[in-house]
């Protein structure tokens, strides 16, 4: 049975949340506003989709570092978070990254193929497409203007199918009047560093078995971009949803249960009694 959760800090200052037993397995949240422990609604996603895990691994949901330094690129980040499993983990670890967390999970795969046992990505590829990089510059700049709630409703609106984009703006501007943090800073490097992310000349670095979740109308990825980057590491393979964007293929059970198959898969079998 899996264990009630606990939280903190790896080292470099990594903020996680944790539960369950088992093998590690290393779970990057999505963009967030904040570098911190998830709370509120952000907690919850976090558990729905580590408590399935949970029964077979303990799962460290895991954010970027607390304080980035303007300028740090995704290596850097990724880097931390490197530092964090060395320091306090100690072994090779599963990882799954989500979107702006699967960005994250991939240098970290590319930069540090040995800390890796395997590696799912969902919602997310070895670049940002052309639409994902510029809904990300929009928010940048509006988070710059200090207009962060309209930053987040622009976000989260843009991860809807077409015909509901215009008429969920306003409630997307009411969900987002809380999302926006005092000190934006963590939230634009983060924007800036995969801005400039793009790891498919160096795939082949990665040696981890790789599974790559999308979806057919995601709004930031495209299906060439996930086949791409299946297809450039040693190991991978690929499943799309055709018919979703990023949002469902983000939060889905099927994308859960997908996950957790795969990396199943990379345990050792368990004598028979």
């Amino acid at each position: 049975m899996a264990e009630r959760e606990t939280a903190g800090f790896l080292h470099d200052d990594v903020p996680y949340l944790k539960l369950g037993q088992g093998p590690p397995l290393v779970m990057v949240q999505g963009l967030s506003a904040e570098h911190d422990v998830p709370t509120g609604w952000a907690r919850r996603m976090a558990l729905s989709q580590a408590r399935p895990c949970a029964r077979h691994f303990t799962v460290y949901c895991v954010n970027r570092k607390r304080g980035l330094e303007p300028g740090e690129s995704m290596s850097d980040i990724a880097g931390h978070l490197a530092n964090g499993i060395e320091h306090d983990l100690g072994r090779p670890v599963f990882l799954q990254g989500t979107s702006t967390g699967g960005s994250v999970a991939l240098q970290l795969a590319v930069d540090r193929p040995d800390l890796v046992e395997r590696l799912v990505l969902v919602a997310s590829a070895c670049r940002l497409g052309a639409r994902g990089r510029e809904a990300q510059a929009e928010m940048a700049r509006l988070t710059r203007a200090g207009q962060g709630a309209e930053a987040w409703a622009g976000l989260m609106t843009s991860m809807l199918p077409a015909p509901l984009r215009r008429p969920m703006r306003p409630l997307s501007r009411l969900a987002a009047g809380s999302m926006a943090p005092e000190d934006p800073t963590d939230l634009l490097v983060t924007l800036d560093a995969e801005d400039g992310f793009d790891v498919e000349a160096r795939l082949p670095r990665v040696t981890a078995p790789t599974l790559v979740i999308g979806g057919g109308k995601d709004a930031f990825c495209t299906r060439e971009l996930f086949e791409v980057t299946a297809a450039g590491v040693r190991d991978g393979r690929v499943h799309i949803f055709q018919d979703w964007g990023h949002a469902r293929t983000s939060g889905s059970n099927a994308t859960t249960h997908l996950t957790l198959g795969f990396l199943l898969a990379g345990l050792p079998l368990r004598p028979e009694h």
